[in-house]
């Protein structure tokens, strides 16, 4: 029977593994937004407008359910993990506030403008608005990130009778980590966004919608992804060496070293055994472990024996990393054939709409797969060094934590079907329904709607686009 700690630990698993999937898309979809709002600032061709006139509607939704599972999870500091705030809550609590206060208020301020001022506001007001708000989920990931960063490599700071108290906020902020996981953490961001928006795109666009937004979305979202995928690459060269460096247990676990040796092999696939301390099955490139880590073929790396009961669990480690890196591998490919293809204003191919189709929500599954990495990579730390988990959890019987937890994956069950089913109507409703522009400025400069007369292939009179409005 699972106790107390590990229902907790499988919890706030289920509440973060919910909650990261919206950011992810948010903190990069608001700056793709904000583009076709400045371009068509820069054109006026109302193609531009389209776009982020649709595009914005999904934001609205998915940063609703960001704001509302990110609230749930921040209870379980208190109902869960009370030694958490008891022993780094000087650190965590400022850091936390911080997000409130430079990123949560700023998105608040501008997210109504953005949202329902296109027609009340000078149109440079309303792109500001939208600035704003991209930047302002930035900011919560700057400040978010700070904090997790800090878990895994602590600095800034002294212990005064069991509690942490900060010695340099700048330390606390800046620590050895934080720049290769923020940086990390926006280019998935921005890869999850980017094949969200040219899949949705192809999913219009094979549903018989023959307006040229989508089709320019679908372009934008697979530019953006061809360019970010290498990026991505060397980032996470980087972040590796730098794992190297502060958590080597966790280097371990991810190439499934057992024995501190030279030469290591990079593992294609194995079945790790962390009974008998084997890998079973391997499939490797012989020395490419120690060439991508040290720089050298015959570079020496730390075994997990090293660490005995200090390294984390392996498997998940091991296969999460491995998943992670395929489906960018993937997404890097589809993102430059794509791309390749869509050149010179060509159209995609039914199996191209197909595949990017199938891959719109690849980002959300790396992004999962990188986090259990990360966190399950950390353990047997809550805070590396200073606190661990099983200090942290809290003292209620395993029956409680069952039963919230039972409540949490309903209701998330629940949630995440109605966000992809929504999603879909939205998709097909934008087919079927004449769009309607803002295509003319007052005189105080904001936009006034106009009927767009090549927003769709069908001619629809005012009663048959009413009817088909009620019927979507």
């Amino acid at each position: 029977m699972l106790d107390t700690l590990m229902l907790s630990r499988v919890q706030f698993a289920a509440n973060i593994s919910f909650h990261i999937l919206f950011p992810t898309i948010t903190i990069a979809l608001c700056w793709i937004i904000f583009f076709f709002k400045l371009r068509y600032d820069q054109t006026q061709n109302p193609v531009w407008m389209r776009a982020y006139r649709f595009w914005i509607k999904i934001f609205a939704l998915t940063f609703a359910l960001g704001v509302v599972s990110g609230i749930t999870m921040s209870f379980q500091f208190g109902t869960n993990w009370p030694g958490f705030m008891e022993t780094v809550g000087n650190i965590a609590g400022p850091l936390l506030g911080y997000e409130v206060l430079t990123a949560f208020f700023l998105e608040a301020t501008f997210l109504g403008i953005m949202l329902f001022g296109i027609n009340r506001v000078p149109s440079k007001v309303h792109t500001f608005a939208a600035l704003m708000v991209a930047i302002g989920t930035t900011l919560s990931a700057f400040w978010i990130l700070a904090l997790n960063s800090w878990m895994h490599t602590p600095t800034g700071y002294e212990m005064i009778d069991g509690v942490a108290h900060v010695t340099s906020w700048w330390e606390v902020i800046f620590n050895p980590s934080f720049p290769y996981r923020l940086s990390h953490m926006l280019v998935a961001s921005g890869l999850t966004a980017s094949f969200f928006v040219a899949g949705i795109s192809a999913y219009r666009i094979r549903l018989g919608d023959t307006k040229k937004a989508p089709r320019l979305a679908l372009k934008t979202g697979l530019l953006i992804a061809a360019v970010l995928a290498p990026i991505q690459a060397f980032i996470g060269d980087a972040h590796g060496l730098n794992t190297l460096e502060h958590q080597p247990a966790k280097i371990a676990a991810i190439e499934g070293i057992w024995n501190t040796e030279e030469g290591v092999p990079l593992l294609l696939f194995a079945v790790p055994d962390e009974e008998e301390k084997t890998n079973h099955f391997a499939i490797g490139i012989p020395k490419v472990a120690s060439l991508i880590l040290t720089h050298d073929l015959d570079g020496e790396l730390q075994g997990l024996n090293e660490f005995e009961g200090q390294h984390p669990p392996v498997a998940p480690a091991f296969y999460g990393f491995r998943i992670m890196v395929g489906i960018g591998l993937l997404m890097w490919l589809i993102a430059w054939v794509a791309s390749y293809q869509l050149r010179g204003g060509r159209e995609a191919s039914p199996l191209l709409l197909r595949i990017v189709g199938f891959m719109t929500f690849s980002g959300w599954a790396s992004t999962l797969a990188g986090w259990y990495v990360t966190e399950t990579g950390r353990q047997p730390w809550l805070v590396t060094g200073v606190l661990k988990t099983v200090d942290a959890v809290t003292p209620v019987p395993a029956s409680h934590v069952g039963v919230s937890l039972t409540m949490y994956l309903l209701v998330y069950a629940f949630l995440l079907w109605a966000y992809i089913h929504t999603l879909r109507l939205m998709a097909r409703k934008s087919v079927t329904v004449e769009e309607f522009e803002t295509t003319t400025r007052s005189r105080d400069g904001s936009l006034n709607a106009e009927l767009d007369l090549d927003t769709s292939s069908a001619t629809l009179d005012s009663t048959t686009h009413n009817d088909k409005g009620v019927n979507s």
